[in-house]
């Protein structure tokens, strides 16, 4: 059962932890400034530590409290928050992201969430959240309110049930440090979209300040394969685009990508469900959202090249 609003920011208050809808993946969030709550994330989910999470704030006003932005990150947070955009920049207030929050580093992850109730929940705590997505570390991220329940319910105090996640894959994951915008994690603001507003991206390093970048994730207990062509005894294939395979199956029987990452996870756990030799799936291009379901993929296979 759902719960209130109002008990989610008693549970937060008391330092616990509640499955939070966003519009990309449902996250199990707590108070970003206590340390035990977020060592509670980390041990529900088995969270490696050096994994930074992201903070999740109401508006542009209160990410300012916790990072320093410069004007390219200003820029960014203006033409795409409320979304599905993380930006990594300098911390400010160490408390507020505390360092266990933060992996110890001296950036800060923080977005402004679309999901209206995300925001409200914030907004009526006060505070920001930090709100990895809500499965155990390594599984498909939950973009259903079941999904997330059954994989961390048992550490939630309360649950607020949003409906489906309307993008179906993690923020893209942006760093702004000194003086150089790079991409850490490719998500549903797409490369090119970012290069519109602030130009051409660095190829430097500093994954380690992102989320999402172990070579293993996302991944569902059966194998999977990507760039399937063919189907081998016992497989599931998850088609893209028309006459590939089962349209149950589909990702998305007429090739939209938006369509196929709303869909990812979720075909990736129902699939699962059916204990399978292994999970084929289609070819995916490459361009625009493309380069984050490709992602996800590689990482769901243990593949990253």
């Amino acid at each position: 059962m759902s719960a209130s609003d109002a008990e989610a920011v008693a549970v937060l208050s008391a330092g616990g932890l509640v499955i939070l809808p966003t519009e990309t993946v449902y996250g199990l969030a707590a108070d970003a400034g206590d340390a035990r709550a977020v060592a509670a994330i980390f041990e529900a989910k088995g969270r490696p530590r050096f994994n930074p999470l992201i903070a999740h704030v109401a508006d542009a006003v209160q990410a300012g409290a916790v990072a320093v932005f410069d004007g390219r990150a200003q820029a960014l947070a203006e033409a795409f928050w409320p979304g599905p955009l993380t930006i990594v920049a300098p911390v400010r207030d160490r408390t507020g992201v505390c360092d266990l929050a933060r992996a110890g580093l001296d950036s800060v992850a923080v977005r402004v969430p679309g999901h209206a109730r995300a925001r409200a929940l914030i907004s009526a705590f006060g505070r920001p959240l930090v709100a990895p997505s809500a499965n155990r570390s390594g599984r498909p991220s939950p973009t259903t309110f079941a999904d997330a329940v059954e994989e961390t319910g048992f550490a939630a105090g309360a649950a607020l049930d949003g409906g489906a996640c309307a993008v179906g894959v993690e923020s893209t994951v942006v760093s702004v440090l000194d003086g150089r915008v790079t991409l850490l994690r490719p998500g549903s603001v797409t490369r090119e979209e970012l290069e519109a507003v602030v130009g051409p991206l660095d190829r430097g390093g500093e994954g380690h300040r992102s989320p999402g970048r172990l070579t293993l994730h996302y991944a569902p207990d059966a194998p999977v394969r990507i760039e399937a062509q063919t189907v081998r005894d016992g497989e599931i294939l998850l088609g893209f685009g028309p006459g590939a395979g089962d349209p149950r199956w589909s990702l998305s029987p007429s090739g939209d990508l938006r369509e196929a990452a709303a869909n990812l996870f979720r075909r990736l756990r129902e699939a699962d469900r059916e204990r399978p030799s292994g999970i084929a799936v289609s070819p995916i291009p490459a361009q625009g959202l493309g380069e984050a379901i490709n992602d996800r993929l590689r990482r769901a296979a243990g593949f990253v090249g």
